[in-house]
């Protein structure tokens, strides 16, 4: 609601003071404000928003939901600025905006109004039959309107009023290029790497194998000292005899604690060295 605010000057012989209706209290001064059907001090009539003192901003004031407003801050809080273009609803005063023109919209409803795609800092758009199009869409639109009034006589002529498309950056399309068959020899070679790999991964098993193999033959082949008992011993089946028990003699059948000797110098046995060959094709 909007009223006006009028400036009038107290009387000098004092028989019509007013009371003002924000402080209650006498109005003394020499001058005094009249608005909403009661008499103000100057610094009692002030907006609610704001604090400034309505009778310097202007002669009018706004009422809503029981405040007192200037202008700005009643549009801002209450007013519109206009409606959308988009969508056909209003716009608070206090909403950012976007505009195309003499159009305004919503931030959510800046958008392409043929793809919705919505727009990001420094794309283009254009504003065709009133409405906002991404490029892609308003070049389709200016080919399919160059096609109505001249009709095309063949497919090829139609492809070169289509816009070319973008070729990713790194491929160069090259005449007689099939990008086709480009991708299945990517497959293929991807095909034979994880091939090689993968026999590459059974050999490190089958090394892994037999070196496990060969620890436990040795382990199987070897004697300790001191658990050799009862009859007498046999390596890989020789029968070893066992000679003076005396500790270095080193007779022949002699046990010791350096291993085991017997005749001929037979010494420790160890397992025999097992090699890995690659498989062949």
């Amino acid at each position: 609601m909007t009223m006006d605010v009028s400036k009038s000057e107290t009387s000098k012989n004092g028989s019509t003071q007013q009371e003002c209706r924000g402080c209650s209290k006498t109005i003394k001064e020499r001058y005094l404000l009249k608005a909403l059907d009661a008499y103000w001090h100057e610094d009692c009539l002030k907006c609610n928003c704001c604090d400034c003192r309505l009778g310097e901003v202007g002669s009018t004031l706004y009422t809503k939901a029981n405040l007192i407003l200037c202008r700005r801050d009643y549009l801002r809080l209450f007013g519109n600025t206009g409606h959308c273009s988009a969508c056909n609803k209003p716009i608070p005063a206090f909403e950012m905006v976007m505009r195309a023109k003499t159009n305004v919209y919503h931030l959510e409803c800046f958008a392409c109004q043929q793809c919705y795609h919505r727009f990001c800092v420094g794309d283009r758009f254009y504003l065709c039959e009133n409405k906002i199009l991404c490029e892609y869409d308003y070049e389709e639109r200016l080919v399919f309107a160059n096609m109505a009034l001249h009709p095309p006589t063949n497919l090829a002529h139609l492809k070169r009023q289509l816009p070319p498309t973008p070729t990713p950056p790194g491929q160069n399309v090259l005449p007689g290029h099939n990008p086709m068959q480009q991708q299945q020899q990517q497959q293929q070679q991807q095909q034979q790497q994880q091939q090689q790999q993968q026999q590459q991964q059974q050999l490190q098993n089958q090394s892994q194998q037999a070196q496990m193999l060969g620890q436990q033959m040795a382990q199987h082949n070897h004697v300790a000292n001191g658990q050799m008992s009862g009859g007498a011993p046999t390596v890989n089946g020789t029968s070893m005899s066992m000679g003076p028990t005396g500790r270095g003699s080193g007779g022949p059948g002699d046990m010791n604690n350096n291993g085991l000797s017997g005749p001929g110098g037979l010494g420790p046995v160890k397992a025999p060295p097992m090699s890995m060959q690659a498989p062949t094709s």
